[in-house]
């Protein structure tokens, strides 16, 4: 299993519980570095003065908060220290509140929480405490001594801890002109209802995938063998962005997904039956 990458504890009133936080991502995308075209050398970066053009080295660099073009206020590793909060290592849960109250958007990235040693038991009670409750914890958790704000919830066996936003890092809605309801007839409305009831389906995260991904390491594989890449291109649909008649654009659309998925199931129907009579000349056999 992969190492912590913070340890502390969960608190909130008198109750403590010592946890570790743990990444509940992976990236599996390709990494890639800058090579030199000529000699496919990996290229190193320089901090270099903008006014004296020759390179930095780090302990002659400060930070500064650039707060007009070129003028700056230079800060201190004490100005940092006088700014910080108490540095702690708990996740302070403030207060437990409805899942449905809170905005898709505040939520980012998400943590597994694990029991410390001998807090299994606390760990489990309280899991299932906010499970049962059907509530959510908001917390404050400071982690290399930037506070973030953060969600904690019971997902199967799992306490999770997702960092959140705050509320001045969303931008208003009010900052952008989107279009009202306007006289959007009822016959239009029906139609792309119909079309949307068409592609109701379950939510099932395996049946998607990350198609460029895939195809880049195609690539890449055959480079390495000094072969031709084999890609998968998968149809989108109409790739036209232009609507000239919405009812007619909805009708051409909901009639090809019906065709679509009326083709799909008789193949489907096909290979059971063509399963079974094999199945039964096996057992013949």
């Amino acid at each position: 299993m992969a190492r912590s990458m913070w340890k502390g504890s969960i608190a909130f009133g008198l109750v403590n519980i010592p946890i570790e936080l743990y990444s509940a991502t992976r990236d599996h995308r390709p990494k890639f570095r800058l090579l030199h075209a000529k000699d496919e050398e990996p290229v190193r970066y320089e901090r270099v003065c903008q006014k004296e053009g020759t390179p930095v080295a780090w302990e002659d660099l400060v930070k500064g908060y650039e707060y007009a073009k070129n003028q700056f206020v230079v800060l201190t590793k004490d100005d940092f220290k006088t700014a910080a909060v108490e540095k702690t290592k708990t996740i302070d849960i403030m207060d437990f509140v409805d899942p449905e109250e809170i905005d898709e958007r505040y939520f980012e990235t998400p943590y597994y929480l694990l029991p410390g040693k001998g807090a299994d038991r606390a760990y489990v009670l309280l899991r299932e405490a906010i499970r049962e409750s059907a509530r959510i914890g908001i917390a404050k958790i400071i982690i290399r001594d930037a506070q973030h704000l953060a969600a904690v919830e019971a997902i199967g066996d799992a306490l999770v801890l997702t960092m959140m936003r705050f509320a001045d890092e969303l931008a208003d809605l009010s900052e952008f002109h989107f279009p009202k309801k306007g006289d959007i007839r009822a016959a239009e409305l029906n139609m792309a209802k119909q079309l949307i009831a068409s592609f109701d389906s379950t939510w099932d995260p395996e049946k998607y995938s990350d198609e460029y991904k895939e195809n880049l390491m195609r690539v890449i594989n055959a480079k390495m063998k000094g072969k031709s890449p084999r890609l998968v291109a998968a149809d989108h649909g109409p790739k036209q962005a232009e609507v000239v008649d919405l009812m007619a654009r909805l009708r051409a659309s909901l009639e090809g997904t019906k065709h679509t998925r009326s083709t799909k199931a008789t193949k489907e129907t096909k290979d059971r039956k063509g399963r079974r009579k094999t199945a039964r000349k096996k057992s013949a056999a």
